[in-house]
């Protein structure tokens, strides 16, 4: 953890001060920092573009050691015992920027290596074991250099051409440990161009020094930090030096950082000081103060507008609080910070205060009477209450009421809960309200100020988003996330919100149509929620696509959670059709379908004749299912035909060139009994049509309207149906050449009637392609196998 930690310090410290040494998305880093190394380690990939080599212990820098490391920018050797550095160690490394080799063991200033490195920006060689802090002309070709660090451990004097191979360069910060100073040339400090110089104060307490350093401080920078500030005892050194800042002084951003104070008046008579020089902006952090003791402080006329207090630690426990509340309610500053300083409370300031930015963040107030009834803060505009102890959300309400101007409000971070009927008075001038991580539920949507642009209630209990609530039309922006919402709000109450940020809840299956009544959204994170992967989800799954609403964090963040053969996959990746989730549809294809196969059937039916194949198919699968269960042995014993055919005389001419051609010819041969043939000669009619049906297996009856015109066509079915009444046969065949009217056939024929309306026909087809089933039907119903015949038959 140690050398993790160190690593992201070291990473941190490059950011804050140039955005080049922080990882770019494609930089390959290597962290090798407090790894005990005592030399650079070998075969290090040669696509490094950070390396870290820091807190370990080495002593030695060799030439070929970064050789290979062509792409190298960043290399950060602070905290080892270096004390020899190789010439050109670093001749291989032009693309290097960022270099850190502080606190180490080197002796000599002069950094030859540098002529190998004229890209650099950032360079850090404090707290080494140099003699002196005289630069070498190596420094003078770093043209593109923002940031230089100095310092040594050793007693140094610093003179005035020291600094001289810099002097023409515009840099960015200078830092300058003179922590060990024995001398100092006045105006050595202010042959240097930047924007911010940091000085580490001498400790030494020689006459005259401090004050000669911080002259030359005062008028070197727009911006200036002075660390190492120590008086224990007395501190009228630093007070006196103070005073020249005067009316004159180049700064007018003054930071005083790691202070250790006597008494609380030495800050007072400090700051007297500052508020009458040209200082905007004063910052105070990390400092130590043993006692307070009450000292006056008149409200001066001052250009001072920001007054910053970090990390104050007061070691005395008892004091008159009241001394430091009465100096913050009566200094005439525009913007206030007093953070992480263990304050429990603030008084209201007094009448005539010109504060417009207040922060309190990261303290210890609990009291729900903070602020309450304070009628001078009219020209606030922000104000700052994060991690804190506040409880009562209704009592931050009322806080506000008389803040005419408050537009912004952050109470984040501390453990407000609201209650049921709770009266929230808001000021009405309230547009930004920042309410995140307490313990607030759904009742917070009724405590909430009605011209608000930007809410942030994100990691609270929120389970959902009431619909009946005070509508906030104004509302832009809306930060839910991290709560316990199992649905996405509606926006009608919202009709003007831009951005919706909901991700890690409960959703499941959101729906966009959800999202309908948020017409003017164009950002959306609903990112890490446990999407269940089904039917209703589709149409979320796809918003990215067929909306201009940005979707944050898609597509990485959005995946699958059930069910479990889904699980990891991207909601981009997650695809179902949209007959799988449409009944509707579903149903309309089905019914589609159906009604379009009717369609086809009925015209197939019309155009091909489809219910005559199948009718004349059935009967010829029903005339083999009959003849296999026939006993064709006793039958052939007494039969000489296999068929005999009765027609009207008028429709001879089918029968000769139709039947007997396909029955007689074709095929199996049949053997055909016709009256014009095969009746015998001497006999009667009626005893020859008798014999020839005895004598046949089946009786053909050519019907058409010329059939029951016939006398004689009469008799013989008359005799053939006899004949299957007497031996309950079936071998009758009816053959409707052409078609019958029931209401033509005379009521003589009711046998005929009565045949047609049970017993199934043959339909002569007009269409040849038809006309080969038929036969195959008529000699399916005839089929069976006879003996050769006699030469009398009937004899």
């Amino acid at each position: 953890m140690a050398n993790m930690r160190s690593f992201f310090v070291w990473i941190l410290i490059f950011k804050t001060c140039y955005s080049l040494c922080f990882p770019a998305e494609n930089d390959v880093v290597i962290n090798n920092s407090s790894c005990s190394l005592s030399t650079v380690p070998k075969n290090l990939p040669s696509h490094t573009h950070i390396l870290d080599l820091s807190q370990n212990n080495i002593t030695e820098i060799h030439i070929q050691d970064f050789a290979s490391l062509h792409w190298l920018k960043s290399l950060n050797l602070s905290s080892n015992k270096i004390s020899n550095l190789a010439r050109g160690f670093l001749r291989s490394n032009q693309e290097l920027e960022c270099l850190d080799l502080s606190n180490n063991e080197l002796s000599s200033i002069e950094c030859h290596f540098l002529h190998n490195v004229t890209s650099l920006k950032y360079l850090d060689i404090s707290d080494n074991s140099f003699l002196s802090l005289t630069l070498g002309k190596a420094f003078r070709f770093l043209k593109d250099l923002e940031y230089l660090g100095l310092g040594s451990r050793k007693t140094i004097k610093l003179q005035k051409n020291d600094l001289k191979e810099v002097s023409g360069k515009q840099l960015q910060e200078v830092s300058i440990g003179l922590k060990t100073l024995s001398e100092f040339d006045p105006g050595t400090l202010q042959v240097l161009r930047t924007t911010k110089l940091h000085i580490v104060l001498p400790s030494t307490n020689k006459t005259g020094l401090l004050e000669t350093v911080l002259r030359d401080a005062f008028n070197s920078s727009d911006t200036l930090k002075l660390s190492n500030i120590e008086c224990y005892q007395e501190c009228s050194q630093y007070i006196n030096s103070f005073k020249t800042l005067g009316k004159f002084s180049r700064v007018s951003n003054l930071l005083l950082q790691d202070l250790t104070l006597e008494d609380w008046k030495d800050l007072i008579s400090i700051a007297k000081h500052i508020w009458v020089s040209t200082i905007k902006s004063l910052s105070i952090s990390d400092m130590t103060l043993r006692k307070i003791t009450y000292a006056s402080f008149e409200c001066l006329e001052t250009t001072l507008k920001t007054f910053t207090l970090r990390r104050i630690k007061i070691t005395t426990f008892y004091f008159a609080q009241s001394i430091v509340y009465n100096f913050f309610g009566s200094i005439m500053v525009e913007n206030l910070t007093i953070s992480n300083s263990g304050l429990i409370f603030m008084t209201c300031p007094k009448e005539g205060n010109i504060y417009k930015f207040m922060d309190f963040s990261d303290n210890s107030f609990n009291s729900d009477f903070l602020f309450q009834d304070c009628r001078f803060l009219n020209l606030l505009d922000t104000l700052i209450l994060q991690q804190n102890k506040l409880g009562q959300l209704f009592r931050v309400s009322t806080m506000t009421r008389y803040m005419k101007s408050l537009k912004h409000l952050d109470v984040s971070q501390n453990q407000l809960t609201l209650e049921e009927n709770s009266n929230c008075l808001w000021t009405n001038s309230l547009t930004k309200l920042n309410l995140s991580s307490n313990k607030l539920t759904d009742l917070v949507f009724t405590c909430l100020p009605s011209r608000l642009e930007i809410l942030d209630v994100q990691k609270n209990d929120i389970y959902s988003v009431p619909k009946e609530l005070n509508s906030l039309d104004r509302l832009k922006e809306l930060y839910l996330g991290a709560n316990k919402l199992a649905n996405l709000p509606d926006c009608s109450n919202f009709r003007n919100l831009e951005i919706l940020f909901v991700e890690a809840n409960s959703f499941h299956e959101p729906s966009s149509s959800s999202l309908q009544s948020c017409q003017r959204l164009t950002m959306l994170n609903a990112a890490s929620n446990p999407f269940t992967c089904t039917c209703h989800l589709r149409d979320f799954s796809r918003m990215k696509e067929n909306t201009h609403i940005e979707m944050i964090g898609w597509p990485e963040s959005y995946q699958c959670a059930y069910p479990d053969n889904l699980k990891g996959t991207l909601l981009k990746d997650f695809h179902l059709s949209e007959v799988t989730c449409s009944t509707t549809l579903l149903l309309v294809i089905v019914l589609g379908g159906m009604i379009v196969l009717t369609i086809v059937i009925g015209l197939m039916c019309h155009f091909l004749d489809l219910p005559w194949y199948f009718r004349m198919t059935w009967q010829w699968t029903q005339t083999k299912r009959r003849a296999m269960k026939t006993d064709t042995h006793l039958l052939t014993e007494k039969l000489a035909y296999h068929a005999f055919v009765s027609y009207s005389q008028h429709d001879s001419s089918w029968v000769k060139e139709q039947l007997l051609p396909n029955l007689e010819e074709r095929g199996s041969p049949l053997r055909i009994c016709l009256h014009e043939r095969n009746f015998i000669p001497g006999k009667g009619i009626i005893e020859n049509i008798i014999n020839c049906i005895e004598k046949s297996y089946k009786s053909i009856f050519v019907l058409s309207p010329n059939f029951i015109q016939s006398e004689w066509c009469h008799y013989e079915l008359y005799f053939a149906q006899h004949q299957v009444l007497s031996e309950q046969s079936d071998n009758l065949i009816l053959v409707m050449l052409e078609s019958i009217p029931q209401y033509l056939i005379p009521s003589k024929y009711y046998k005929l009637k009565s045949l047609m309306a049970k017993k199934t026909y043959l339909e002569w087809p007009k269409d040849k392609n038809k006309q080969r089933l038929f036969w195959a039907n008529l000699q399916a119903a005839i089929g069976i196998s006879l003996t050769a015949p006699t030469e009398e038959v009937f004899v």
